[in-house]
């Protein structure tokens, strides 16, 4: 079953809060949950915070008791939404632990496929046409790497690809001048001699995945007759051949 719309952000647990606190933590939620209703019925820019406390029966004024203003609540729904496609993803690792790594990744790629469906808005707010004006602050990247890493985990089982040699030099510049880049690889793969070959094959991955995702939650496969997910098998499992994932589908 695909992760909930509203997830329950990890927090304190309400047993261990105060009244005051549970009622801040409800409204909150509740203002998260309209604001995404405004996104489903039209997309980021529809998102209004003097919109929302009309729905939720307040003042704009007391709205901003909760969140600064639009950016501080587009922030926190997309923290959300990665924290909720990474809770996903690692689900799926979990159950097919024990599978090779070739079916490993497609399961993951399935995973990622499923959250996106499930609830398209949410897929649009971190991997579509961002908002006007708005810059996502720097720990964001922190919550994208965490759907990622288990993609990281797997790709490290494979082997470098000589092909690849032309984005492996830009990777290792790139893992040169970011150093939080490498403990990211020696989290989810600690015994990679190398994290390039790894964070190169989860670069195509993401690529490939995002392509195809987001032309299938846009509606671009209309009527051409063919299931995106077959398009998914095909364009992982030739990123399995090419950095040599054993095992079969």
């Amino acid at each position: 079953m695909p992760p909930s719309d509203n997830p329950t952000p990890a927090s304190t647990p309400d047993t261990a809060r105060t009244p005051r606190q549970r009622y801040r933590a409800q409204v909150q939620q509740e203002i998260k949950q309209a604001a995404l209703a405004q996104i489903a019925a039209g997309g980021i820019e529809a998102l209004s915070i003097n919109a929302i406390a009309k729905t939720l029966g307040m003042s704009g004024p007391a709205l901003y008791k909760y969140f600064r203003n639009r950016d501080d609540l587009l922030t926190v729904l997309i923290s959300d939404g990665y924290e909720d496609a990474a809770e996903a993803i690692r689900t799926a690792a979990h159950r097919v632990a024990d599978r090779s790594p070739r079916a490993r990744l497609l399961a993951l790629a399935h995973a990622y496929r499923d959250w996106a469906l499930a609830q398209p808005h949410r897929y649009l707010l971190l991997a579509g046409t961002p908002a006007a004006a708005y810059e996502a602050p720097a720990h964001t990247t922190d919550s994208a790497r965490a759907v990622m890493g288990p993609f990281v985990a797997v790709l490290a089982e494979g082997e470098p690809w000589p092909a690849a040699e032309p984005l492996y030099d830009e990777v290792r510049a790139w893992v040169t001048a970011t150093p939080a880049v490498t403990d990211w690889i020696a989290t989810y793969a600690p015994k990679a001699t190398d994290p390039v070959p790894a964070l190169a094959a989860s670069v195509l991955a993401w690529t490939r995945m995002h392509g195809i995702v987001s032309l299938e939650v846009q509606g671009n496969f209309g009527g051409m007759g063919h299931d995106a997910a077959t398009l998914l098998d095909l364009e992982m499992g030739a990123l399995a051949d090419a950095v040599g994932l054993a095992g079969g589908a």
